[in-house]
């Protein structure tokens, strides 16, 4: 480790370290199209240091409630803390880390020595409003962003307890493909499942269907017919897995083209495998024979599926 350099507004320690961070690690490409799809603040996968489980938050253009105008955000958050008994409260050193890929070595930002920061349920993210200037973050010189490519890490100290290795890898997508797939319903009226599902069809490398809910299910239960996209089998991705999709669900009008769609993006998990609308439609309206979305007993509902980023495990 070499050129501590203690800013004193606000007793934050900058350092120079050769030494990768020891509990976690978030490596996002693409970085640029984070902006550019409206990502403002991507959380990380949880991870385990001194018995808890933390989270790295990044709000690549700066967080606006902070007034962290052209800077990077970076906060350590504590996870799962509906987990922890009334009351409970953790104090913790850590350090944030950002790597330097010229030199192989990582600029890291921590509090004044010593200096404890204490979470609980009131405070659930600590760290850094101004982590670093969006400038230098882009300035190739400084080796921070390398083809787009950059890699944040943290280490926590709680107890002087630690973990093993563990990081995950953000992959945005540069040049996204858009897939398509269409469900016709038959005899809708006969229907007897509380759900009814399209034939599977792939999205980048994901097996997706739409879902319809012919007598609607939570809010539009009874009322409203419900939409949704779900992927297949979710219990087959790892537990940080995390997949960012565009999702258009559109039910066809067979009288003219007065279609009804629904547009939305949605980070999609193992712990979250369905989004969609469960008031997307009356009942009393789709069922209307002048209406033009039920046709001789047959609806015809179309999806279209734009995968713009993936989390998989490093």
């Amino acid at each position: 480790m070499a050129g501590l350099v203690v800013d004193d507004s606000n007793g934050v320690l900058r350092s120079i370290s050769d030494v990768s961070p020891i509990h976690y690690t978030v490596e996002i490409r693409s970085f640029s199209l984070l902006t550019k799809n409206s990502i403002e603040r991507y959380e990380s996968g949880q991870f385990e240091a001194g018995g808890y489980k933390w989270k790295l938050v990044i709000y690549p253009n700066g967080n606006k409630s902070r007034n962290a105008n052209e800077h990077l955000s970076l906060y350590l958050a504590m996870a799962g803390a509906n987990s922890l008994q009334t009351g409970w409260q953790v104090d913790a050193v850590f350090r944030l880390f950002l790597l330097d890929q010229n030199n192989d070595n990582y600029m890291v930002l921590q509090d004044a020595v010593g200096k404890e920061r204490r979470f609980h349920k009131m405070k659930l993210e600590r760290g850094f409003d101004q982590f670093i200037s969006l400038k230098a973050l882009r300035d190739a010189a400084n080796g921070f962003l390398v083809d787009d490519t950059c890699v944040f890490g943290a280490e926590v100290f709680v107890c002087k307890e630690r973990t093993t290795d563990k990081g995950e890898c953000l992959q945005m997508i540069k040049d996204p493909i858009m897939y398509k797939h269409t469900f016709k319903v038959e005899n809708y009226s006969k229907l007897a499942v509380e759900c009814s599902e399209s034939e599977e069809f792939n999205a980048a490398d994901q097996k997706w269907t739409i879902k319809l809910y012919p007598k609607g299910k939570g809010a539009g239960s009874g009322t409203h017919l419900s939409l949704c996209l779900a992927l297949v089998d979710p219990k087959t991705l790892p537990s940080n897995c995390k997949i960012y999709a565009e999702y258009t669900l559109r039910v066809l009008n067979q009288i003219s083209s007065n279609h009804i769609w629904g547009k939305a993006s949605q980070w999609f998990s193992a712990s979250s495998d369905e989004h969609g609308w469960s008031r997307y439609m009356t009942l009393a309206f789709f069922r209307n024979p002048n209406s033009g979305y039920l046709v001789k007993d047959a609806s015809t509902i179309e999806a279209e599926v734009t995968i713009h980023g993936i989390v998989d495990v490093l």
